[in-house]
């Protein structure tokens, strides 16, 4: 018997998650009205639009001239994500982070919907109608989830790029399979890890259309804006300092490990792309496999975690990786992953181990181990499920020795 939701039950559902969305929306409009400042990020995303309309650098200055008096932050996206925030240009002021809140929840929508319609999904997102809006509420409460949301980031957005175009364009050979991954890189570096990623799955035609997305609209800023795009790949695209102190515990990467653990010493980027360049190994091995079984959600999932870790700078709400994760957990009734997933990143840890300043310096064993979690967190799962992939290799090669045999 079949264990399909009718249709109205998807729709019941759908609706239900549709009107977490429209309360954030109505909690923009709250915000706009009362003049609370909220989404700095989402502020310099306006004001990185208007700079470009005025014809202004915006590499040059610490702070852009068009940000609101309460925000004193720089420009650290790419010349090419200026032009792609224009339409934030034609929104008022106050009410942008209300915007990009409500498009990240139907960002967030758009992805458990998506990783929980994979093959072999469990019944409980099979027949139960308040799965989607119980498990999209539920992740507002995870601590890179909700700092997205506070900060006016666009974390969640660029996710579901990534997973619409891995697991559904790409999945059906769509002829614009690559093109979200190469927009998304345009506008945040960090998601060019998904590039190989469709290389090493075999979807070559995907990547190179994705990296061909990627540099054309780069290059286009080259001839919009010359100046500000060659001294942004001169020189803060290698500059990760750019965005911040890199040792602070917000920075969720091996780097931000290493150069607390080494107090900033000067070596510390080599040493931390040292140890990713060993990962890379497990990693791409387990991709692979875990591809040609056809568990393509997981295989995404692997390459994300593994980008957080080699990017330099993975602030901790760059971490909304872990929804789609609890979302393939859940489905495959992995009850004791999914809780312990659920656990580290709801439990908002990184709030809660001293930092700022120098005090990461000053972390003993325990404080470090606390401090570094989502770090270890994702080695340690990599290097078990490759340790695991492993067993199941050679438990193969015995049960095909053995049937050769007899």
């Amino acid at each position: 018997m079949s264990t399909s939701r009718p249709a109205s039950d998807v729709r019941r559902g759908r609706l239900l998650a549709g009107g977490i969305a429209l309360l954030v929306l109505a909690l923009g409009v709250v915000v706009w009205l009362a003049g609370w400042h909220l989404g700095a990020d989402s502020a310099v995303y306006r004001a990185g639009a208007l700079t470009l309309v005025h014809g202004d650098p915006l590499y040059t200055r610490d702070v852009l001239t068009a940000l609101p008096d309460w925000v004193r932050l720089p420009f650290t996206y790419t010349p090419a994500a200026a032009p792609l925030f224009l339409p934030l240009a034609l929104v008022p002021s106050g009410l942008v982070w209300g915007v990009i809140a409500v498009l990240s929840v139907v960002a967030l929508i758009v992805v458990i919907t998506v990783v929980s319609s994979s093959p072999g999904r469990a019944p409980l997102l099979g027949r139960s109608w308040w799965a989607l809006p119980a498990g999209t509420a539920a992740a507002l409460v995870l601590e890179p989830v909700w700092k997205t949301l506070f900060l006016g980031q666009i974390n969640l957005i660029l996710m579901a790029f990534v997973v619409l175009d891995v697991l559904v364009l790409s999945l059906r050979g769509s002829r614009w399979a690559g093109v979200l991954i190469g927009v998304a890189a345009a506008i945040k570096l960090t998601p060019l890890i998904f590039v190989p990623h469709l290389f090493f799955t075999g979807r070559w035609k995907d990547g190179l259309r994705a990296l061909g997305t990627f540099v054309a609209l780069e290059a286009v800023m080259f001839a919009v804006i010359p100046v500000d795009a060659a001294r942004f790949w001169r020189d803060s695209a290698t500059d990760p300092s750019r965005v911040g102190s890199v040792h602070w515990i917000f920075n969720q990467s091996l780097n931000g490990l290493v150069n607390r653990a080494s107090q900033l010493a000067p070596w510390s980027l080599a040493v931390a792309v040292g140890v990713a360049a060993v990962l890379a190994v497990p990693a791409v091995w387990l991709v692979v496999r875990l591809h040609r079984r056809g568990e393509d959600a997981a295989a995404l999932l692997v390459t994300a975690f593994y980008g957080l870790l080699l990017s330099p700078v993975s602030w901790s709400h760059h971490w909304v990786w872990c929804v789609p994760l609890l979302t393939l957990l859940v489905v495959k009734a992995r009850w004791w992953a999914a809780a312990a997933v659920a656990v580290l990143f709801a439990s908002q840890i990184v709030m809660l181990v001293p930092n700022g300043g120098d005090q990461e310096f000053g972390w003993g064993l325990g404080w470090s181990v606390l401090g570094n979690v989502y770090v270890l967190a994702a080695a340690a799962g990599i290097l078990g499920l490759a340790a695991r992939e492993l067993r199941l290799v050679r438990r193969s090669t015995r049960l095909v020795t053995v049937c050769q045999s007899g």
